[in-house]
């Protein structure tokens, strides 16, 4: 699957694993998220600030951060939290922080995705924090996105998983008809987000969270954005365009970075 995805890069550095006459170690998902933080972070210098991701990936490269600054092998580091539970991660380990209104430029943001098409356009989203994420990465000068190979697929919504969107919670069903309305033609099915208790979930900004399930291909994303954009009601959605500058896939054969 990767190798496939792969071949449509403007440039792609793959990091193999050396030949072993040993048995190859099976790895987790969650040692090849672990894998694709740790080689982002290598990109990161001192005196950077740095937008913080949010979600299972996105927190191995805040802790190995947070690991570089206790050993002073990074410095005066100024991190932008993309949600309240990464704020909460990063201050647990010393990392400093402030805010788009004291640092409008940001150096460079590391984050995971829920989905990742051949043109390194994202799904994101699914931990609920799409709005403050691209906030931060449509800030940031380079925007590095960190993946497990699962996450590659052919078109947005592909994976048949939730393509959410932010929305206020005032007259949420009928916003979310409209949203489902929009996408008929690629089999739409729109449902409110609920928590692990089964009441609605609630993002960080106060609002609701309307998963969209697609059947097929949604056509022009740059189209779709817009349209979902024009509905009353709608905040934003996980559909991230043409922000991330890198994307880095970690996979069984090794580490594949791929750049705009």
């Amino acid at each position: 699957m990767a190798i496939a995805w792969s071949e449509k890069a403007s440039y792609v550095e793959v990091l193999s694993r050396p030949p072993s006459l040993s048995p190859p170690v099976i790895l987790t998902q969650d040692e090849l998220k672990k894998i694709a933080a740790y080689k982002a972070v290598e990109f990161v210098e001192s005196g950077m600030v740095l937008g913080l991701g949010t979600g299972s990936t996105a927190k191995h490269a805040v802790d190995r951060i947070g690991e570089l600054l206790r050993l002073g092998k990074l410095k005066n580091i100024v991190g932008i939290p993309t949600s309240k539970k990464t704020q909460e991660q990063a201050v647990s380990l010393g990392i400093p922080l402030s805010d788009l209104d004291h640092h409008s430029t940001i150096d460079l943001a590391i984050d995971g995705a829920d989905e990742v098409d051949p043109h390194l356009n994202l799904v994101k989203g699914r931990g609920g924090s799409l709005l403050r994420e691209k906030m931060v990465e449509g800030t940031c000068k380079k925007f590095i996105c960190i993946v497990d190979e699962s996450k590659l697929v052919k078109h947005l919504g592909g994976s048949g998983l939730a393509m959410p969107v932010e929305v206020v919670p005032f007259c949420w069903k009928f916003t979310a008809n409209k949203l489902q309305n929009l996408f008929e033609d690629s089999g739409c099915v729109a449902k409110l987000r609920n928590d692990s208790k089964g009441k609605s979930f609630v993002t960080d900004n106060g609002n609701y969270t309307v998963d969209l399930y697609l059947k097929k291909d949604i056509g022009d994303l740059q189209v779709a954005s817009d349209a979902i954009l024009r509905i009353a009601g709608v905040v934003e959605h996980g559909m991230f365009l043409d922000m991330a500058a890198t994307v880095i896939v970690a996979g069984e054969l090794g580490i594949t970075i791929k750049n705009k």
